[in-house]
């Protein structure tokens, strides 16, 4: 800024002389380039010519006083370097972008370096996490930051920011009846010495509630009758809300399952044989079971995928922010308050599948 400035002033005394006796004042212009230029040979009489940022606000602000046509013989440069130190130093006149960075100007506040700190330790602590995943958290923690402002922070600091990845199909249907919709769906578990268990799940689209109905290494149709109807008794009245089920057409879904339901006046949904995008809510917590859970650990037996099932649906219920539900929780219904003050507040993290999931809250 000061550069303009002093170019800008430079430019008005030397047009003075250029009105009054533009003849002499040009020659006189080109006597002051040739001496300014054997200054500069003389200050470096070895290695190459370099031309110092007070060189070119010197020829830059003469070249106004020498006919454009003298130029090639008057300067040491070419015309068009002088005319691109002329626009360099025009562009400084009218740059505000240092302007804006200053308490009390416009433009967008800069983020606290405190929560750019957070983000880096969170993106550290889960290699998992993507820019969204991140922002969801934040939010959960009382920080109001856009997942494009996170983006940014990981990107320059090299950290892979994990793109968006697109919703389901079948958009319609879901998103009108989202709130009176239920799911269900079997994930298979290959344990430690290669066997199988099945766990049959359940979740809710409006709440994004997710049921661990029961894990077993035979599903047969009466187990699934009978995981039927702890989930009604666990829902209770909850179960007026839910209008449709949605399930496949595997076998172990018989009558007596659709019946469990229809006793709540609950209509069964079938979906196309080899579709399972028309379940795709379900298909997805699936594949965050998979991705957050299953693929980390050594199950052992049937009961230590319950337990860790279960384990994974209390954080799942209780912490895990959702991008349908405005990063809250299925269990949550605001968002808390934001800290006042971010250095004074400690973060405590809590793990749990033995660290497997990490859960972040500030210390009362």
């Amino acid at each position: 800024m000061l550069v303009s400035l002093v170019y800008h002033v430079a430019r008005k005394l030397l047009s003075v002389p250029a009105v009054l006796l533009r003849r002499r004042a040009a020659k006189d212009a080109e006597l002051l380039v040739l001496r300014h230029e054997n200054a500069v040979l003389r200050r470096q009489l070895k290695g190459l010519v370099r031309y110092a940022p007070a060189d070119q606000l010197w020829f830059a602000a003469l070249s106004a006083l020498i006919p454009r046509r003298r130029w090639a013989r008057v300067f040491p440069v070419t015309p068009a370097t002088v005319l691109a130190w002329h626009r360099r130093l025009i562009a400084r006149k009218w740059d505000y972008s240092k302007r804006r960075s200053r308490p009390g100007r416009p433009g967008r506040p800069p983020t606290a370096s405190v929560v750019k700190a957070l983000v880096m330790r969170l993106a550290r602590e889960n290699p998992r996490w993507g820019c969204r995943r991140i922002q969801g958290e934040l939010v959960r923690l009382g920080h109001s930051i856009g997942a494009t402002t996170v983006w940014e922070i990981l990107t320059a600091a090299g950290i892979d920011p994990a793109p968006r990845r697109g919703g389901p199909t079948w958009h319609e249907f879901l998103t009108a009846q989202a709130e009176g919709i239920i799911a269900c769906d079997f994930v298979h578990i290959d344990l430690v010495d290669l066997r199988r268990v099945y766990a049959l799940v359940f979740l809710e689209h409006g709440t994004r509630r997710l049921h661990i109905a029961g894990v077993t290494a035979h599903p047969t149709g009466p187990w699934t009758v009978q995981q039927a109807r702890n989930l009604a008794i666990e829902l209770g009245v909850r179960a007026d809300s839910l209008r449709f089920l949605l399930r496949d057409r595997d076998a172990k879904y018989t009558e007596s399952f659709d019946a469990v339901f229809a006793a709540d006046d609950i209509e069964v949904v079938r979906t196309a044989p080899r579709a399972p995008r028309m379940n795709a809510h379900c298909e997805r917590v699936i594949g965050t079971l998979r991705r957050e859970v299953l693929d980390h650990l050594l199950i052992c037996s049937e009961a230590h995928a319950r337990r860790a099932l279960e384990a994974y649906a209390r954080h799942y219920n209780r912490h895990r922010p959702h991008q349908a539900r405005g990063q809250l929780p299925p269990l949550a219904h605001k968002h808390p308050a934001p800290p006042t003050d971010l250095a004074a507040r400690r973060l405590l993290r809590t793990r749990a599948l033995g660290g497997v999931i990490n859960e972040y809250g500030y210390a009362a």
